[in-house]
């Protein structure tokens, strides 16, 4: 519709402008408000997401210093009672020391390993640059000789840091031979975390910062070491925190940044660890959605001015350019948002990361169960040289030769469940093989032989006379057996007439039921977690059902518990069993 310059507008031209300006007005507070309500939630809510990641992290930090300080506190008493190492402080013989000593650093993994004689001079270590020096007033061999335990220290190096080590001294005869000394690698976390956006630090009881990301914290107090300036630091990219008008109160300000402090306690004398984690995630989630809510409101804009103004028709050109710098912010919005998708899959990558670190802690956590695993040869190998000395005596050299073979069988074993180490890191399956369970029911029986003897236990078995075949790696099988047992044993502690029934079926899987008459399982939920035990300090970690429960999956069976109305409670592993058919294969 036209008009000449001279005709006059009519009631509806001339409201026209007005209604325009009105309906943009309630659409700009409208977006306004929007935008301001919508910013204000999705801050809250990607808060909480990223103070529950930070958690998580943190949960997985305060394991790993807890496994690692588990894992190595058991390395002094195994070494405390070595045989070559008495002998060597008794005979002042330490020529084959320190090779003795590098050989077990790689095998269980520690930092290192130093034995100091009586008068504290180091006469073997891992790194024999350290052979000779005196550690006579340190506080690791003062504590030690006074102490019948193992001592845990933590003492300041004069470059700053600090050095963690376990120490416990060996004697003979009511006398201190000397002092063995090994050292925690916790520094490594330190390097570990400063890679990550978090800054994290660890205080001991007293509130001093014993790890930290940025090297200056060390050896403060933790409210100084946060007021410290050392720029450009750790804390400084890694807390770059928007101060915008949109940001929620922060936790805490770190050199003057707002972050989101999380703390957790370590369960390790009064330890308490710490992360601060910047807002800049959220900050770029919640943009990314605004940006597509401002996208929206421009389109609905464009609509408005179309539908309310006729004489958008006659400046078309005008609403082509809008169109043109429309589809320019489509396309930057579009870039924004491949870049969120691009974050997005990194953030994905990392969780995968954070997967592979709790494998990881858990090869930490059985490397810790060594020692576990191993007391029951310890304890078999005690009783068989009891055994042989009694025959000697008796000048019966031809059956004492028999207990000497079956202590070489139960080193070999020893050896070959420290190697299984190695298969935890992977998922297994390489080393299995065709194995009869039968034979494992009974081997398993022969290693709990001295435990057996020393208590008045019913044992019942129920076997198939025909071999039961499964495709299994039969050491760690045999060990799933001896956990089962030494289970059904402690369960039974307190039971006037103790009694284990082994049951063995073979039908479309390998059923073994290990049962016993004890005091039953009051947590089922969470009997196969891992450090979830219910003895006493110092009798179990509560690793034996978690490591059995790991292995059995591996071989591709499951492992459950009950309790029975009779009293008492029942283990079933169950094995995919190996037909006629695949053992030929195999």
């Amino acid at each position: 519709m036209t008009h000449s310059p001279d005709q006059p507008l009519d009631d509806t031209h001339q409201g026209l402008p007005w209604r325009v300006k009105l309906a943009v007005g309630l659409l700009i507070l409208l977006a306004v408000g929007v935008v301001l309500t919508t910013n204000r939630w999705l801050s809250d809510r990607f808060t909480d997401t990223t103070r529950n990641r930070a958690e998580v992290r943190l949960a997985l930090y305060t394991g790993n210093l807890v496994s690692e300080l588990q894992r190595t506190s058991v390395v002094p008493l195994l070494l405390a009672r070595d045989p070559d190492l008495l002998s060597a402080l008794k005979d002042g013989q330490y020529s084959r020391t320190s090779a003795k000593l590098i050989a077990l650093q790689s095998e269980i993994a520690v930092a290192s390993i130093q034995l100091l004689d009586g008068d504290g001079r180091v006469v073997g270590a891992t790194n024999r640059n350290l052979l000779g020096t005196s550690h006579r007033n340190d506080a690791a061999f003062v504590d030690a000789q006074r102490a019948k335990d193992t001592i845990f220290t933590a003492s300041r190096r004069e470059a700053g840091g600090y050095d963690f080590s376990y120490s416990r001294a060996l004697r003979a005869d009511g006398k201190v031979l000397g002092v063995i000394v090994v050292s925690v690698d916790l520094m490594k976390y330190e390097r570990a975390w400063a890679g990550l956006q978090d800054a994290v630090l660890v205080t001991d009881s007293e509130g001093t910062v014993i790890l930290a990301t940025e090297p200056v914290w060390r050896g403060q107090p933790m409210a100084q070491a946060l007021e410290a300036r050392d720029p450009p630091s750790a804390i400084q990219r890694a807390l770059s925190a928007t101060t915008d008008w949109a940001q929620s109160p922060p936790d805490a300000y770190v050199h003057g940044e707002a972050v989101m402090r999380t703390e957790a306690r370590v369960p390790f004398r009064g330890w308490r660890i710490f992360t601060f984690t910047a807002y800049d995630s959220v900050r770029e989630k919640v943009n990314g959605i605004l940006a597509l809510e401002i996208m929206g409101f421009a389109i609905l804009m464009a609509i408005t001015f179309y539908v309310l103004s006729r004489r958008a028709w006659s400046r078309s050109v005008g609403f082509q350019r809008e169109s043109a710098e429309l589809r320019m912010l489509n396309a930057r919005l579009q870039r924004e948002i491949a870049e969120r998708e691009k974050v997005q899959k990194d953030l994905e990558v990392a969780e995968q990361t954070l997967a592979q670190s709790s494998k990881l802690a858990a090869l930490g956590e059985m490397s810790a169960a060594v020692s576990h695993e191993l007391n029951q040869p310890l304890a078999a190998m005690k009783t068989y040289l009891a055994g042989a000395r009694l025959l000697l005596q008796r000048r019966r050299p031809e059956e004492a030769l028999s207990s000497f073979q079956r202590i070489d069988d139960l080193i070999e074993r020893m050896g070959a469940i420290t190697r299984q180490l190695k298969s935890y890191a992977r998922k297994g399956g390489e080393a299995f093989e065709p194995v009869d369970l039968r034979a494992c029911i009974s081997s398993a029986l022969a290693m709990m032989e001295p435990q057996l003897k020393a208590r008045v236990v019913k044992i019942s078995r129920a076997l198939p006379r025909q071999p039961v075949m499964v495709m299994a790696d039969r050491i760690r099988l045999e060990q799933v057996i001896i956990n089962l047992l030494r289970n059904a044993l402690d369960a039974t502690k307190d039971t006037p007439s103790p009694q284990i029934d082994l049951l063995l079926a073979a039908g479309e899987t390998a059923t073994l039921s290990v049962r016993d008459n004890g005091h039953g399982i009051n947590d089922l939920g969470n009997i196969f977690e891992p450090f979830y035990t219910t003895k006493k300090p110092g009798e179990g970690v509560g690793l034996g059902l978690a490591i059995s429960s790991g292995i059995v999956a591996d071989l591709g069976g499951r492992l459950t518990a009950r309790n029975v109305e009779e009293g008492g409670a029942v283990f079933e592993m169950q094995l995919p069993i190996l037909g006629r058919e695949q053992e030929a294969a195999e």
